[in-house]
Order: structure tokens, then C-alpha cells, then sequence
């Protein structure tokens, strides 16, 4: 059975989409900006020794996943009960009072505390989700979603730049300007942000359903769903072979260290930032309206299968930014899928499945970061060279490539029912 049709934004509510917009980029803006600094933050309050801070780091990232794990089908659940407002304005304030116990805290323990509230505040990026399912039609939420990773890849281009060179002044000025851009962002949305879910479409709470196990109920629900949140784990998942393996990969197959290795890597990252712009902020709404959301996934699936085997193959830094053209059309599939999920659910439900995805990639970012860097480790320990000197990236594209087969099976049956027309 189809579900209940969404409610649609009146021309009033543009401005509200455009804070939805604006609080996901401020809030990326804030992480941006100490991620160069806090791993230098830790060395200094464990007593300045590299190992020290950075196996702290290793176990602040852990904590700030895990929170968000058990975080999200909560605050997805609340969002249900209570509206996306709420949830909304509450976490930007909480982001914003965790922002400044880091910025004042000179101690390990209160530091790793507000590491923790961290990431049960920044769980609010499922509640944003749920809020453009709910203002938006099913025809434009692939777009939609699109221009919400737009703000992902501007937040993360631009801000640890800029974080560096706050860190360069002070290492705590990077809390103080993050805490200070929540804030802000509080205060706009407070004004601005109107609420997307009326009272007469709200669903009771429930502990049972807003636990992270209780919640992956509402995928096991419909095979078509659940496998479609198994996409978009895969998806997960392999996105995280970037932030947790590139800079030293680009070290052992590149030779790029020291000063003019910084550099190759600062340009790379910055037009993987530039690419992922242009395909979610342009291109993923003229794709999926030609194409449809089914054939968006498959489409942008094969795209990041065949992108990660060209890293893995690529011998120097100018072959892989060759591949990083046709590995930025990955980022359609994301998106689309999120479309076909929105789709399968109603109103009420959009924040616990939102909070299901949120918790699936927290146990993404869990597993992520030991499986690729121990795969790597590997490679270097043993000195591999060659095409499989790029295991990081083959079993990238293994991942993806499985989660395009599986978006495959699992839409089979429907796109069989309803034609192969663009909206299939």
C-alpha cells in the first residue's frame, strides 16, 4: 500500500527550507572548523606525546559515533511526537553549549564529556532529513536531499581552512568561532524556522520503536525499505575510505609529504569539496527528473564502483584526479535513495526513519574507520605495490558496487509494476 501523501510546502514555507539549508552548512561549518585543531588540542592535555593523542582521538571519534548511534531514533522519535522544531532549535543550542565547554575545558575528561554531547546534539542532521520529507514532494525530495549534501561538501571544503588557520592564532579560537556559529544559527531559526509536522499527522512515543534496535523495525516493516537502508549503509561505509585513509594513502602510493605534499593533498580535497558542489547543488535535480530515483541510485552507484577502481589503479596524483570527475557522480545516488525511502513511509514516521538511517551510519562510522585503516596498515607493512597497493579503494568499490545490485533487486519488483517511464 502506498503511503499517505506528504504534506507539500506552501510558497510561505521557502524560507523555512532555506534554514534547513543554512543549518546543516552552519553546523558542518562548526565541525569543519576543529577538525585540524583537535587532534592537536588532545596532544597537548595528554602532555604533548603524538601516540597519546592520537589513540585519544581514535576513542574520542568512537564516542562522538556511538552517541549518535543510540541519539538519532531518539531525537527522529521526539521529532515525531513533538515536531521538527523543537528537536531542531534544542540540538543547535546544545552544539552550541558543547562547542564552548571544548573551548574552555583544559582537561581530558571534560573534553571527551563534551564529545559526548556533541554527538548527541549533532543527531539532529536526521531530524533536517525529516523536515524537507515533510515539506517537500516525493517528485523534488531527491534534489532536495541533494542540496543538503551540497551544504556538506561546501561546509567541509571550506572550513577546515579556515579552522587551520584559527588554530594557527589559538587552538581554542576554533571552538569559540563554532560555538558562536551555532548559536547564531539557534537564534536565526527561532525567528525563521515555522513547523513542518501538524499535530493531527504526529505519532506517540514509544521506547520500544525509538531505541536503536526498536527502530530498525520500521525498515524490517517492508523488504523494500530495509533494503534500501542496506544501500544506504554500503554507501556509508565506503564514503568513509576518504577522511580515514586518504592522507596517508597519498603519502605511500604518491610520495606526497612535507610541504609540497600538504599541498597536492589541500587541492585535492578541495576539488573533491568543488565536485561534490556541483553534482548535489546542480546536477542530482535535472538527473533524477530525466532519470527517476530508481535508475539516479543504479546510475550513481555504477559511477562510484567504477570511480573507486580508477583511485585504486591510478600510479600517480595526476591519474587520480582524473578518476575524481567520474567518482563525483557517486554522490547522485545518496540522495535518490533517501527519495525512494521518504517515499514508503508517511508523515508521522519520517523522524524514526530518518533516526534509523542516522543510527545505521553511526554503526557505518564505527566499523569504518578500523577496517580501512587496518587494510591499509597492511598494505604499507608489507610494502604492496601496484593496483592492489589501492585495497582501500577496491573494497570501496566492492561495497559499492554490491549496494547498486542490492538497490536493484530490491526496486525490482515495483519499477516492474509501474513501467521503465523516467519517474520508474
Amino acid at each position: 500500500m502506498d503511503a499517505p501523501a506528504p504534506v507539500v510546502a506552501p510558497p510561505g514555507r521557502r524560507a523555512a527550507l532555506a534554514f534547513i539549508f543554512i543549518t546543516v552548512l552552519v553546523d558542518v561549518l562548526a565541525f569543519g572548523v576543529v577538525i585540524p585543531v583537535l587532534p592537536a588540542l588532545l596532544k597537548q592535555v595528554t602532555g604533548g606525546e603524538i601516540a597519546a593523542g592520537t589513540v585519544w582521538h581514535g576513542l574520542f571519534a568512537t564516542g562522538f559515533m556511538l552517541m549518535q548511534f543510540f541519539a538519532s531514533p531518539v531525537q527522529g522519535a521526539l521529532s515525531d511526537r513533538f515536531g521538527r522544531r523543537p528537536v531542531i532549535l534544542i540540538s543547535n543550542a546544545g552544539l552550541a553549549i558543547d562547542f564552548l565547554i571544548m573551548a574552555l575545558a583544559d582537561t581530558l575528561p571534560i573534553l571527551f564529556i563534551a564529545r559526548l554531547l556533541g554527538g548527541i546534539t549533532s543527531a539532529s542532521f536526521s531530524t533536517a532529513n525529516a523536515y524537507i520529507a515533510d515539506v517537500t514532494a516525493p517528485a523534488n525530495r531527491a534534489a532536495a536531499f541533494g542540496r543538503l549534501g551540497m551544504a556538506f561538501g561546501l561546509g567541509f571544503t571550506l572550513a577546515p581552512v579556515f579552522g587551520a588557520w584559527l588554530g594557527a592564532i589559538d587552538l581554542h579560537l576554533p571552538f569559540y568561532v563554532a560555538a558562536a556559529l551555532c548559536g547564531a544559527n539557534f537564534c536565526y531559526g527561532y525567528f525563521v524556522l515555522p513547523e513542518s509536522l501538524p499535530p493531527e499527522r504526529r505519532s506517540a512515543f514509544d521506547w520500544r520503536r525509538a531505541n536503536p534496535l526498536g527502530s530498525l523495525v520500521l525498515l524490517r516493516r517492508h523488504p523494500e525499505l530495509f533494503g534500501l537502508a542496506g544501500v544506504s549503509f554500503l554507501m556509508a561505509l565506503a564514503h568513509l575510505v576518504y577522511p580515514m585513509t586518504f592522507v596517508l594513502y597519498a603519502d605511500y602510493r604518491f610520495g606526497w609529504n612535507g610541504p609540497e605534499g600538504l599541498r597536492m593533498i589541500g587541492w585535492t580535497l578541495l576539488l573533491v569539496g568543488v565536485l561534490s558542489v556541483i553534482v548535489q547543488g546542480g546536477l542530482i535535480g535535472p538527473i533524477t527528473r530525466r532519470f527517476g530515483d530508481r535508475r539516479t541510485v543504479l546510475l550513481g552507484a555504477a559511477m562510484g564502483g567504477i570511480g573507486f577502481v580508477l583511485y585504486a589503479l591510478a600510479p600517480n596524483g595526476y591519474w587520480f584526479w582524473a578518476a575524481m570527475p567520474v567518482a563525483a557522480l557517486w554522490a547522485i545516488a545518496g540522495p535518490a535513495a533517501q527519495s525512494l525511502m521518504t517515499a514508503r513511509v508517511g508523515p508521522e514516521e519520517q523522524g524514526r526513519l530518518q533516526g534509523a538511517l542516522g543510527s545505521l551510519n553511526s554503526i557505518a562510522g564505527i566499523l569504518g574507520p578500523t577496517l580501512f585503516t587496518q587494510t591499509l596498515a597492511f598494505v604499507a607493512a608489507n610494502n604492496v605495490q601496484g593496483p592492489l597497493a589501492g585495497a582501500t579503494f577496491l573494497l570501496a568499490a566492492a561495497m559499492v558496487s554490491t549496494a547498486g545490485v542490492l538497490a536493484w533487486h530490491v526496486t525490482k519488483e515495483r519499477a516492474q509494476e509501474r513501467g521503465y517511464g523516467p519517474r520508474a
